[in-house]
């Protein structure tokens, strides 16, 4: 016969609610709080009602015979019973630290709590920060500081949150370039297990985001648990199904033996940890994600221009005159930001010199970039640069000079036999005199030529990267971050796309400091509709960089229409990334309709909410995208193969107002879909009006769409 509960005693209880979402955290007499429950909003709960939670969900009853702690502390430990991870590990002199922590909470408003919990006999404090953001996403930052005497080195210190036992279902991303953020689903798995990326940067196959669910994720419905590090380099996604708890989702940074030592005073504070819970499926989970990353104070406000990017268009092949009757021809069809890539500064031909000598190359700019920037002003467009700051090759002035300026092991200068790397390596931005020569250079350009907007590069990983003798990747990342938020501090409006051979580092650590990222060096469309789309479940589309390519496509070799390409470029911020001096008549026509057509429709795109309708087919991708009021939305149809059955399937339109009615209507003033064997009746009527009601729950009959054909699909309330 059991023993009547006695509950652990708590001093007080938190409960933070945002949009409907709530975290609600016991705080004992003793030790760090404990998370009670990460989910739905309970509403208003009193006092009475929290210890009713506290006994509706506790694990054991008195004597409590097992050995697993009673609730699991927010960072939880060994002395807690936990058998999983430590939410901490950390040594002083090289000996093991086991707080006994005390705590304290403030509470700084009804979404946000501070914890501060000390340790004398440790000589340790450590500070937590949970909140609820815009949107219900759950933000959590650790901060460790060293109150003792000796130095204390972090192993690491990771952010948790618990997860329900029936959450069976683990969602992980890989990839490789040209095909990054790829999903894969599985069983949770039992015990701990981890995953890390060790690049420096991300990495095209980086966990980026980890994903509990019930049953495999839907994009529509189900519960499921997201959790992102807002971190540009190393990192570790982690789950804990272990047999006496609740399961928990955690990231962390990947900190290297001996990276971050803390003397007397001094501190380490985790990158920010985004935890997001839905109740309908992934696209729930963009959903909070996007609302947060909106609502930014440095969110872009202004409409995202049409862009055009010269590296698929000349390469290295750097000739004044001819860039000069690019720029005119982007103007002539509707660009607004030119953007002049890699090969215009000293000694660049190839990939293998130049690389930290950020000055023109006379050789091939005679004149300099004064007369193009001044071109670009006149038509009226931004002009932008591409720079690789973080990144030197050998064969530069700079690393003649300054060879200690590298962040590598000098065993590995140059690279061994057969590991090229790109023929690159990274510049130590952690040095002070690196980091300023590499600021006043591009503070000069900047200046001098008003440059709008930087393509940021960043092309390879960190490879025994080595500061003073230890790891150098901690530092490394935080004098990135530095030297952005600088340069955007001494030039104001100046904006900045992340770019790192593509999509490597999309993380909201380089978003807090960026204004878009380039999602993928794939402009191939067929690759293009499963990485946006997975790219867009953490990013709103106006942060994405999606361009119509030449075809067939320099990635893939793959041909496709010039309508299918440009409506997938629709799918972000949009432009070009190709030479359009050597467009047909007809091309330079359907450009200029897509270039009005984004213009028409970006303020729809870039504020809307995504939608991703759940289809059987897997040939179809459909992407929706619904205004606030819900009184507008385009929905994109795209197939990837064949349909599996001549019946194509109906289309249910997700995000509508059931209680109104839409007029449907083809966009396609940048060219027609074909299809074959079937035309349903609606198509030759459009516009055509349908009660919201008919197309969220019975759906519009799709036609037998062609192989790699995109329909795009306008309604408007009416």
């Amino acid at each position: 016969m059991s023993s009547p509960r006695t509950p652990v005693p708590h001093t007080a209880w938190t409960a933070l609610r945002r949009d409907g979402v709530a975290i609600i955290l016991a705080h004992p007499a003793t030790g760090l709080p404990a998370v009670l429950h990460w989910g739905a909003d309970l509403g208003p709960l009193e006092a009475g009602d929290l210890d009713a939670l506290d006994l509706a969900t506790s694990r054991q009853t008195t004597p409590g015979t097992l050995d697993a702690a009673w609730r699991l502390p927010v960072v939880p430990e060994e002395a807690n019973g936990w058998s999983g991870r430590p939410g901490l590990l950390a040594t002083r002199d090289g000996r093991p630290l086991y707080p006994r922590w005390s705590s304290q909470v403030e509470h700084e408003d009804s979404g946000s709590v501070r914890i501060t919990a000390t340790d004398a006999v440790a000589g340790l404090t450590l500070r937590i920060r949970v909140e609820l953001g815009a949107g219900g996403l759950a933000l959590l930052q650790h901060e460790l500081i060293n109150d003792g005497a000796g130095e204390v080195e972090v192993a690491w210190l990771e952010a948790t949150l618990p997860v329900p036992k029936t959450a069976d279902h683990l969602t992980a991303f890989s990839g490789r370039w040209t095909r990054e953020r790829s999903p894969l689903t599985t069983a949770m798995p039992r015990g701990t297990t981890t995953r890390e990326s060790r690049r420096g940067r991300g990495g095209h196959d980086a966990p980026w985001v980890t994903i509990a669910s019930i049953g495999s994720p839907r994009n529509r419905r189900g519960e499921a648990w997201a959790v992102h590090l807002g971190w540009s380099a190393d990192v570790r996604h982690r789950t804990d199904r272990v047999t006496e708890h609740v399961t928990l989702l955690g990231v962390g940074e990947l900190l290297r033996r001996g990276e971050v030592r803390l003397a007397p005073g001094e501190s380490y504070r985790t990158p920010t940890a985004y935890f997001a819970w839905s109740a309908a499926g992934l696209d729930g989970i963009a959903e909070r994600f996007h609302t947060w990353t909106r609502a930014r104070p440095q969110h872009p406000r202004t409409p995202r221009p049409l862009v055009l990017n010269t590296w698929e268009a000349v390469y290295f092949q750097h000739d004044p005159a001819r860039l000069e009757q690019l720029a005119h021809r982007a103007a002539a069809v509707g660009v607004e930001r030119f953007v002049l890539d890699d090969g215009w500064f000293l000694g660049r031909r190839d990939d293998t010199a130049g690389l930290g000598d950020w000055q023109v190359d006379p050789t091939v700019w005679p004149q300099g970039l004064e007369p193009l920037a001044d071109l670009v002003h006149s038509l009226g467009m931004q002009f932008g640069l591409w720079f690789e700051p973080e990144m030197v090759n050998l064969d530069s002035e700079l690393a003649r000079a300054h060879p200690d300026w590298l962040l590598a092991n000098p065993a590995s200068v140059p690279s061994p036999a057969g590991l090229s790397f790109r023929t690159q390596y990274v510049l130590d931005l952690a040095h002070p005199e690196a980091w300023e020569h590499v600021r006043a250079h591009m503070s000069t350009l900047i200046g001098g030529l008003g440059i709008d907007f930087i393509k940021w590069d960043h092309n390879r990983d960190l490879v025994e990267a080595v500061h003073d003798g230890v790891p150098g990747t901690h530092a490394q990342t935080l004098a990135t971050y530095r030297l952005i938020e600088r340069l955007r501090t001494d030039h104001p409006g100046l904006e900045i796309e992340s770019c790192s051979s593509g999509g490597a580092r999309a993380d909201l650590g380089i978003l807090e400091r960026t204004d878009r990222v380039w999602a993928s060096d794939s402009n191939d469309p067929v690759e293009r509709q499963d990485i946006q789309r997975w790219t867009e479940l953490l990013l709103p589309p106006e942060l994405v960089g999606a361009h119509v390519g030449p075809s067939p496509a320099h990635s893939s070799g793959r041909a496709t229409t010039l309508s299918y390409r440009m409506a997938t470029a629709l799918q972000g911020s949009a432009g070009f990334e190709w030479d359009i001096v050597g467009c047909t008549d007809e091309e330079v026509d359907a450009i200029t309709a897509f270039a009005d057509l984004y213009k028409e429709l970006r303020g729809l795109l870039h504020t809307g909410t995504v939608v991703h309708p759940d289809v059987r087919d897997p040939a179809l991708r459909v992407r929706g995208v619904v205004a606030p009021d819900r009184g507008e939305a385009l929905f994109t149809v795209c197939t990837v193969s064949s349909f599996e059955e001549a019946l194509v399937e109906r289309l249910r339109l997700d995000g509508l107002d059931p209680e109104r009615r839409y007029s449907v209507r083809l966009r396609d003033e940048i060219g027609a879909a074909q299809w074959g064997w079937a035309t349903p009746a609606w198509v030759g009527k459009t516009p055509v009006v349908v009660p919201g009601l008919v197309l969220t729950e019975v759906g519009l009959q799709l036609p037998a769409l062609w192989p790699v054909q995109a329909l795009v699909l306008h309604l408007t309330a009416v």
